[in-house]
């Protein structure tokens, strides 16, 4: 949906600028027709997947802050980056972080790669029992303590279906099994994941948590341009400061035991999974269900089984459409 008030405050501040703002259908027909160097994609949810196609096939490199689309159809959009030699890369902050180590580390392979971590802040509820939050109010679940994010985002932290999206994500952008990809929560984040290896060792990717460090990097290696630090910018090295890190709680994070049970490698249990976090949230948010209430509808996703086979971006499209529509249903009855 397009927020007219945010779309007039973006007019107004590039209006000195040889920037053109553009939404609605005219978006869908520029990405179809006009080609680019370097498109960033950040729209939330799994509606990205309705410009993935027509960007990739359109520029030369692709940035992603959005991960539902890579979580629906990450084997499908690598294929399609193949194709058309379009490159692509992470901006998630821990994905980012794995990118740029193996960026830097040529000589690693991934047969020297133990486990790799994911870490997560644990949200706003880490130090409350599941008990504790099942009614907690949509404001307190949006009230992350570390990180400036959007509703889904902020949500998804707080149930921490955040971090399972990654893990997938995770496996699809580097190939990696999802028998070596954990979770750690890091409640400071300034680690944003570690590479263990089979020698032993470990590496820690550290840099401050802010979503600035990610973007400002990938424009600083794919622009044509030089581009400058703001004088405003100061992430220097925090001093003092105790770095902890433990498992999560199952029964703190119930969602991360339906998580674990469910066949990763089908592909049609990961959009299910997604689809019904989308629904779940979507109705949290508009205060029709608790909190307590996503993993249940996640839960219940999983369930469902819909006839369309998964062969392209239409099709999932087409498929995530009827499963919400099903799963909307069966949970009014």
């Amino acid at each position: 949906l397009i927020n007219n008030n945010k779309r007039h405050h973006l007019k107004n501040e590039l209006k000195n600028n040889k920037v053109k703002v553009i939404m609605g259908e005219e978006l869908s027909c520029f990405l179809k027709e006009k080609k680019s160097d370097l498109t960033i994609l950040s729209i939330s949810g799994y509606e990205s997947l309705n410009y993935i196609e027509s960007i990739i096939i359109n520029t030369n490199i692709l940035g992603i802050v959005n991960k539902e689309c890579i979580v629906v159809g990450g084997n499908l959009i690598k294929k399609l980056c193949l194709l058309y030699k379009t490159k692509l890369f992470a901006l998630d902050s821990e994905h980012f972080s794995i990118q740029n180590f193996f960026n830097n580390k040529i000589t690693i392979k991934k047969n020297e790669i133990k486990n790799i971590f994911l870490t997560a802040s644990g949200g706003p509820f880490l130090k409350r029992s599941y008990k504790d939050i099942k009614k907690a109010s949509f404001k307190e679940a949006i009230k992350h303590p570390k990180w400036k994010m959007g509703v889904k985002n902020s949500i998804d932290s707080a149930s921490l279906v955040n971090k399972c999206l990654e893990i997938i994500e995770a496996h699809y952008l580097f190939d990696i099994k999802y028998e070596k990809l954990k979770i750690l929560i890091h409640p400071e984040a300034f680690v944003h994941s570690i590479l263990e290896f089979n020698d032993y060792t470990s590496t820690l990717n550290y840099f401050y948590h802010d979503m600035f460090i990610p973007i400002f990097n990938f424009l600083k290696t794919n622009c044509q341009f030089t581009l400058k630090i703001p004088l405003k910018v100061n992430y220097q090295l925090k001093k003092n400061i105790s770095l902890n890190f433990f498992e999560p709680s199952n029964s703190n994070f119930p969602i991360l035991k339906i998580f674990d049970q469910m066949d990763k490698y089908q592909h049609k249990n990961i959009i299910n999974f997604n689809s019904g976090n989308e629904l779940a949230v979507k109705l949290f948010s508009e205060c029709k269900i608790n909190f307590g209430d996503i993993n249940k509808i996640i839960e219940k996703s999983l369930s469902i089984d819909i006839k369309v086979k998964l062969n392209n971006i239409e099709n999932i499209l087409i498929y995530q459409k009827e499963l919400i529509n099903t799963l909307q249903s069966k949970i009014v009855g």
